[in-house]
This record gives structure tokens, sequence and C-alpha cells, in this order.
């Protein structure tokens, strides 16, 4: 396991784990009944603001991404080190292809790592243009399928309604379709 520091300015706005876990075929249902229980305690914890929880895509990639926020560094740090935790996580490993993963950062950098908390992040400018690259297309291409779906629902025009539903679309796009496939198709120009 490897944690790494995270600045003063990502003190002042809370601080993110993003957890990875490769988990066994024959077990999901069993890891996901310990996603309950751990999630349980982490909700219960000091500073805890929320939890994600990426699941894997049937048939094509077992790994779990947990992301939990917490209102401070050191209210993290306390829950990642809790013996709770410790407890569950020594539970958890007969299911684990791989050894509990995780890593602390700020920003979206956690689009750009690998599996693996061990894997270096690309440098800022070629998180930059991917970033860009993928928002662009979907910026033109959300309004026109959203905005005439509003419509035929009968939701009435409103400027910020339809912002919130096209920016809504948008980031799910990138979280969860776009970016995991967009990245690791160009891993090898990212990462060198």
């Amino acid at each position: 396991m490897e944690t790494n520091t995270l600045s003063s300015n990502t003190l002042e706005q809370g601080a993110t784990v993003v957890i990875t876990h490769l988990v066994k075929e024959d077990v999901q249902a069993s890891y996901d009944a310990w996603l309950n229980e751990i999630g349980a305690q982490c909700k219960a914890s000091t500073g805890y603001l929320d939890r994600q929880i990426i699941h894997p895509i049937s048939g094509l990639t077992t790994t779990y991404t947990i992301v939990i926020r917490f209102d401070t560094i050191e209210h993290l740090h306390s829950w990642m080190n809790s013996s709770s935790r410790k407890d569950l996580i020594e539970k958890v490993r007969p299911f684990l292809v791989k050894d509990d993963d995780f890593f602390i950062r700020s920003g979206l950098d956690f689009w750009f790592t690998p599996q693996g908390a061990k894997a270096k992040v690309p440098i800022r400018w070629k998180q930059f243009l991917v970033t860009w690259s993928a928002i662009f297309p979907l910026a033109l291409l959300m309004p026109l399928l959203i905005i005439p779906l509003l419509r035929f629902l009968h939701i009435p025009q409103n400027h910020y309604t339809d912002t919130l539903f096209v920016t809504c679309s948008i980031v799910f796009s990138m979280v969860y379709i776009v970016m995991p496939r967009y990245t690791k198709r160009i891993h090898r120009w990212l990462f060198q």
C-alpha cells in the first residue's frame, strides 16, 4: 500500500481516497456484501462526506473503484488507519486478486491512474489534452441529444434546468464511459 502526500491546497478542500480492488470472479456477491459492511462503518467516521462505487463491467473487468471523500486529511487518515478498517481489509483479502490498493489525490488525477496506486500520473499537459479532447465532442453532442429529450418529456425550457441535465450527462459519460476506455486506448502515449 502506498499513499501520496497532499498539498496544503487539498487540505482546505478536503481529502479523497481512491481504492481499487481486483476481485476474484466467483466471489463478487460476497465482495458486494463486504462493501455494504465497510460502507456503514466508513459513514460513521468523523468527517465522512460521501462515497462512490464504480462497479466492474460484467464480462469485461472485475475491478471495483471506490472513491471516498472526507472533510480533512486528518479525518481521512484516521479512517484509513483505523483498526476497524484494518480488520475489514483482512476479512476481504481472500476475495481479492491483488492486495488492498489505494492512493490519495486531488482533482481529476484518478482518471489517469492505471490499476495499481503505485503507477505514475501523466504530466499535466497530457491530462489537459486528453480531458479536453474527450469533453469537446461531448459538449457538442449532449445538448443535441438531451435538450430534445427534455422537451419530449414535457420539461419546460429553462436555461438552468437544461444546463443541469446536459452537464450531468457529460460528467456521467466522462466518468463511466469515455475516460476508462479512452485512457486505456492511449495508455502508451499518456505514460511515456
